[in-house]
């Protein structure tokens, strides 16, 4: 039996999805344990691609348990609809949804977009999907909790008390704002879209003990990255939970979790999506953009594009206690001529670099040799190009720890194992 925890090093979005559908041939259960609708992982294999958002990345391996995790916030009537995506490419997933997990409801969306409006230009960036004020409400316990939609009483129940107490602040702080349901209609509504998996809402931690008993490996997926933590990444421009590698177990529903493989997640470029700061952005980011695709899974927004910030990686590796990274699209850069790292950082604070507030800082870079040659069809380390191994030994060294993966292609068998 193994464990095996993907996370990202960064901001998010680094190709955590193509990591884990990748290991998942060997796992007995693909988990998601933290994050909700906002999360955009996409998965390219011999069904299609698929741009994942709140099923775990594993979801098509027909013979892995796929558990939501208590950590979630989940979305029922989006859960309804991308379950429908998955089974229409002739995956039957077998569904195991947390009890204790978070129903992050419409109201939360439009509680969500009301307040990124009234931000203006101090937006957080939020993808307006209402994880902020469902993970909020968790935390004043007033959340309508999963396992309630198979105690249709007790769920009216905590609708009325949820309403009593949410209506009347966003009635005052928010002037356009409208509601007329009744806590019986939005629990009516409920119980109609979560039909198709309701019977799947149980205990997670049992199937997954079994599972351990059994000699399984276990595959816990994170959504975002060490820099949009909420502890410990670049707040407040931060997601609403604990996206770190240790949060696993605890969101994922065996919080004893002792893992053997923390594998951190980065690109071989770095970027960022929503407020918040890039240090490394490149001056001319459209046409790199454009080359490596680099638009939200879930919002479709540009994201800015920079040269890898081996600081900031580095950062997140350990915060992740990260044992090995799996570094991904280095093919994006062939062809790329203005080639280079960012090793440190000059100005001040930089003594406490972790996603600092990060005024006055600028970047220390180290220029690499570039290459032209097509690497999409390159299965081992030997047959890239000289300047492509330097650039990958270059940042092992700088992060100090193995990067065994190296993608270079979206497909699940353009990997190379080193």
């Amino acid at each position: 039996m193994s464990s095996i925890v993907v996370v990202g090093a960064n901001w998010g979005d680094e190709g955590k999805g193509r990591i884990v559908d990748y290991l998942a041939g060997q796992a007995g259960a693909s988990i998601r344990f933290q994050g909700g609708n906002n999360a955009g992982h996409t998965v390219v294999n011999d069904l299609g691609t698929f741009k994942l958002h709140q099923v775990p990345s594993g979801v098509f391996n027909p013979d892995c348990l796929v558990v939501l995790g208590p950590g979630m916030v989940i979305s029922p009537e989006k859960l309804t609809v991308e379950l429908d995506e998955v089974k229409a490419s002739g995956v039957t997933p077998k569904l195991a949804i947390s009890d204790r997990a978070t129903l992050c409801l419409p109201l939360h969306a439009m509680e969500d977009t009301l307040e990124e409006q009234r931000l203006g230009d101090g937006a957080y960036g939020s993808t307006r999907q209402g994880i902020a004020p469902a993970y909020g409400d968790r935390v004043m316990k007033k959340a309508i909790l999963v396992g309630w939609l198979k105690q249709p009483e007790v769920l009216v129940e905590r609708i009325q008390f949820f309403l009593d107490w949410k209506l009347p602040q966003l009635k005052a702080l928010y002037p356009t704002f409208e509601f007329n349901q009744t806590a019986q209609e939005m629990a009516d509504w409920l119980l109609e879209v979560s039909a198709p998996w309701i019977d799947s809402v149980c205990n997670v931690s049992m199937p997954l003990k079994a599972l351990q008993a059994e000699g399984k490996t276990l595959l816990f997926e994170a959504q975002l990255g060490a820099g949009r933590d909420l502890i410990y990444g670049e707040y407040p421009w931060v997601t609403s939970s604990h996206v770190s590698g240790a949060y696993a177990g605890i969101g994922g529903g065996l919080p004893g979790l002792r893992p053997e493989r923390v594998i951190a997640v980065a690109k071989a470029f770095s970027t960022s999506v929503g407020t918040g700061t890039l240090l490394t952005a490149m001056e001319n980011q459209d046409e790199f953009r454009k080359i490596a695709n680099e638009f939200g899974a879930t919002t479709g927004r540009p994201r800015d594009v920079g040269y890898f910030d081996a600081v900031a990686t580095k950062n997140g590796v350990e915060l992740q206690a990260a044992n090995e990274v799996a570094l991904t699209k280095l093919d994006c850069l062939t062809g790329l001529p203005d080639l280079k790292i960012c090793v440190a950082y000059e100005g001040a604070h930089t003594e406490n670099p972790i996603w600092p507030q990060t005024a006055g800082l600028k970047p220390v870079y180290e220029v690499m040799e570039s290459w032209s040659e097509d690497i999409t069809g390159c299965r081992t380390f030997a047959e890239l190009p000289k300047a492509a191994q330097q650039y990958v030994l270059r940042i092992e060294e700088l992060l100090g720890v193995p990067v065994p993966m190296v993608s270079v292609g979206p497909g699940r068998d353009e990997m190379i194992l080193r």
